[in-house]
């Protein structure tokens, strides 16, 4: 990792989690470039905060410039909206989601970070990894977790085939923003690939609209599609379905059908 994601992860643990580790000194085009990645990953106002933590450390002198950004929180669609693509699955979520409140033992904060779990895999089989999810999981985990039922939890991922990509995310904490693993329960063995998985994605940020496979029709009548972005969906179906088969490959259809139907109306 270099200096330059070392002191981003540093200045996310201090703006989110009130983690203060020592920054290492950067030159102001490396500040600026820390910024960049940190709005690509829409944790800018996490890392901005972090850096005015710590302006006033000795040896680090960070540019006025980067200190004064303005940077607008962008808007995040509830996690309990998040559906799967998998319609088997989608319909047992939706039994959990409406059975859960009118159980003797019902647990609210357990199925809020169950949807937080599903909402990041969406995610991640949209656009990767992403940071800021890591960032809200992490929080959720830090604030609620004593509140968690994690027997509950497990039997929900079970049902759902989302095990092992809980425990990516989760180890997405673990490798990326130093938590324990007991910090996160759901977690019985640390994912070998998060580390490289997260690298990736913080060097391949993608726009909301890079992922999408749009198709149109020339005059002559043959349809023709963005290559590119069916190339990077079909890779990024291939990185991720270890972690949640079923889901990856109905995530995968769902939205190829999706962008033949744009074509048809």
């Amino acid at each position: 990792m270099d200096i330059v994601k070392r002191n981003f992860f540093k200045l996310l643990r201090s703006g989110a989690l009130n983690e203060f580790d020592t920054l290492e000194p950067m030159s102001p085009y490396k500040w600026r470039r820390l910024m960049g990645i940190a709005q690509a990953q829409r944790v800018g106002d996490i890392a901005l905060r972090g850096l005015r933590n710590h302006q006033y450390d000795k040896g680090i002198e960070l540019p006025r410039d980067v200190l004064n950004l303005q940077i607008d929180t962008p808007a995040v669609a509830a996690a309990a909206d998040t559906t799967l693509s998998n319609k088997m699955l989608n319909r047992r979520l939706d039994r959990i989601r409406k059975g859960e409140p009118h159980v003797i033992d019902a647990s609210m904060d357990t199925l809020y970070l169950l949807n937080l779990l599903v909402d990041g895999t969406v995610g991640i089989l949209t656009r990767g990894i992403s940071i800021g999810h890591a960032i809200s999981l992490g929080r959720y985990l830090r604030t609620k977790g004593d509140k968690v039922d994690f027997v509950k939890l497990e039997r929900w991922l079970h049902t759902l085939h989302l095990q092992r990509m809980a425990q990516l995310q989760g180890s997405v904490l673990i490798s990326v923003l130093d938590f324990e693993q007991d910090e996160v329960p759901f977690v019985q063995q640390v994912e070998p690939q998060a580390f490289s998985l997260t690298m990736r994605s913080l060097d391949h940020a993608p726009s909301e609209t890079d992922g999408e496979m749009h198709f149109w029709q020339a005059e002559n009548g043959m349809v023709h599609n963005n290559s590119t972005a069916l190339r990077q969906n079909l890779h990024r179906t291939l990185r991720f379905f270890r972690y949640a088969p079923a889901e990856t490959i109905a995530h995968f259809f769902s939205r190829f059908a999706h962008s033949l139907s744009e074509l048809e109306e």
